[in-house]
Formats: structure tokens, sequence, C-alpha cells
């Protein structure tokens, strides 16, 4: 509430107070009017933060921690193996660059300069 009032400019606030002023005197109005006092209307408080302790963020923490090595602890701890990369070998590597020269042969002959 007073960061809420220290960020209101000087005009804000004397608004403020004649606004709560003139609802002060229309509440006693209707309380004259109607025959009975009517209780003022309580400003809403802000609702108040609950706090945990640290013995009690601690178990929460020590629960979780244990659920987690349960989950783990299930699963094989063995990292999967990768597979092992093909490797081409030189007589298949000098064919296909052959047919790659081949292909490029035939393209520069036709006056074209791409595939």
């Amino acid at each position: 509430m007073s960061s809420l009032l220290a960020s209101l400019s000087s005009k804000q606030l004397r608004r403020a107070a004649d606004l709560k002023d003139k609802i002060q005197s229309l509440e006693n109005e209707l309380g004259r009017i109607l025959g009975a006092s009517i209780k003022p209307v309580a400003a809403v408080a802000p609702k108040k933060k609950r706090k945990m302790s640290a013995a009690g963020r601690a178990k929460i923490a020590a629960a979780a921690r244990a659920r987690w090595a349960k989950v783990k602890g299930r699963k094989s701890v063995a990292k999967p193996v990768k597979k092992a990369r093909r490797k081409m070998s030189a007589a298949g590597r000098a064919k296909i660059a052959a047919a790659a020269r081949a292909r490029w042969k035939t393209a520069k002959a036709q006056g074209k300069n791409s595939l």
C-alpha cells in the first residue's frame, strides 16, 4: 500500500482523499435515510503470503530427490552405444567419382553449365 501511495502524484492523492471524504459523507447520509448506521466499507487488505519453514522446504526437496532416485534407479545406467559410422571403400569412392566425371563430360558436351 505504501509503495502505491509513493507512486501517486500530489494531485492524485488530493483527489483520492476527496473521493474518500465524499464516500464517507454519502454513507452517513444513507445511514440517516435508512435510520441505521451502515458500517463503512473497509479497504481490502492484501492477502498475506504463506511462508514455509526451512524444515518444510527441506522435507519436500528430500522427497523429490527420493522420487527421482527411484525413477532413475529402474532404468539402465549404461549409456546407449552409438552406431559405428559407415566407411566407404576407396574403390567405391573411385566408382562414384568416375560416374560424376562422366555425367559432367556429357553435360559439358551439350553446352550445359549445370546438371
